[in-house]
């Protein structure tokens, strides 16, 4: 038997081999990009691809083999077309991105829709973004605040579309897919629910609380501390509110936020009743234009891939190329098709900077469908 350093050493001439076909490789696949620019051919040729391993898994000589040949091409081939987009991109053949920069989104002579009712914290969030004099309307349902500036009876929407502690807003992630509405800016907006009343009331007066079930739960140790009150859930917190301030009833209170007291003209009796200090909502600013501030940020997309092994780190991997940081990702189940996701990801770039074009390009061309849903 062979000593352990006479065996690393023979692994790092192979190694060195290795190296210098790789090279060569991507040499000759450099020649390869120069041809399609020339020729406008795309990069990613799929049919081509599947001949090409399942020929070289045949040249291997047990199962064991075939599989790690299949990994190691399919990587080789992934970095060969990352390469091959990187020159098509210093050719300026990257292709226009339909989406045009702005100094800033238009502010003045707009309407912007917001669901919910007023004082919930999607009016807060559309008063905080677009100041307090905005020419604004509510809706009931979050599609229909898609709808209305689809069709142009608004020029922005205000969505919720995650919450610190609840997660994601499922829904407004599927509607976003269904319509062709961008996200064009975001307002975080914290939950600092207090309990609400009518001016003068005091804390021994009270006899029943109104909130949303959420709220509720969130301020659960403050209620635990008060047993004499009945514990009432309500459809939101800002109609919990209003039903307090129309009811004139010192024994009723709600809770909700301090904007829903100014609204309604209660009296905040308690404040930071809850418990998670970190709690708060993103909102997402929609508009039907397909514009983007020049110095926006981050960017949302939505892609659906191949189902197969490796698809999603295939995808994946042109952000690590390209060096973009990826800060989301989520999955949402695809209507009509069993056990099929689609999947949205957040990352830092701007649509003008080259390695996001470049990675948009490579993602778009090897993903079934992808959509830019803003850049912002």
């Amino acid at each position: 038997m062979r000593e352990l350093q006479e065996l690393r050493n023979e692994i790092d001439k192979i190694d060195q081999q290795i190296v210098a076909l790789f090279e060569e490789r991507m040499q000759v696949s450099g020649e390869v990009a120069e041809y399609k620019i020339e020729n406008g051919r795309k990069v990613f040729d799929k049919e081509r691809e599947h001949a090409k391993l399942e020929t070289l898994k045949a040249m291997a000589s047990n199962e064991f083999n075939r599989h790690g040949v299949q990994e190691l091409f399919q990587q080789i081939m992934s970095m060969s077309r990352k390469l091959q987009y990187q020159l098509l991109t210093e050719h300026g053949a990257s292709g226009r991105l339909p989406f045009i920069a702005v100094d800033d989104i238009e502010r003045e002579n707009i309407r912007v829709v917001y669901q919910g009712v007023e004082g919930a914290y999607s009016h807060a969030a559309m008063r905080e973004y677009f100041g307090e004099d905005v020419k604004c309307f509510h809706v009931k349902k979050w599609r229909d605040a898609m709808e209305a500036i689809a069709e142009g009876a608004a020029d922005y929407a205000v969505l919720p579309i995650e919450n610190s502690s609840a997660g994601i807003v499922a829904d407004n992630y599927d509607l976003l897919v269904n319509f062709e509405n961008y996200i064009v800016g975001e307002q975080i907006i914290k939950c600092e629910h207090a309990l609400l009343g009518l001016p003068g009331t005091e804390l021994s007066q009270i006899r029943r609380v109104y909130s949303h079930q959420q709220a509720l739960s969130q301020c659960e140790e403050y209620l635990d501390r008060h047993r004499e009150w009945q514990i009432i859930p309500y459809d939101n917190t800002a109609r919990a509110a209003k039903k307090v301030a129309e009811e004139k009833d010192s024994a009723q209170a709600a809770i909700g936020s301090k904007f829903a007291a100014r609204i309604f003209g209660l009296e905040v009796l308690e404040e930071h009743i809850y418990y998670n200090e970190a709690n708060s909502t993103r909102f997402i600013i929609v508009t039907n234009q397909r514009v983007f501030r020049r110095d926006a940020g981050k960017i949302s997309i939505c892609f659906e891939v191949p189902h197969y092994s490796g698809a999603l780190y295939n995808i994946l991997s042109h952000f690590i190329y390209n060096n973009l940081n990826m800060n989301r990702i989520e999955s949402r189940p695809i209507t009509g098709r069993n056990w099929e996701y689609r999947f949205f990801v957040d990352f830092d770039g701007n649509l003008n900077d080259s390695a996001v074009k470049n990675a948009l390009r490579g993602i778009r061309e090897e993903a079934i469908n992808m959509k830019i849903l803003g850049n912002y």
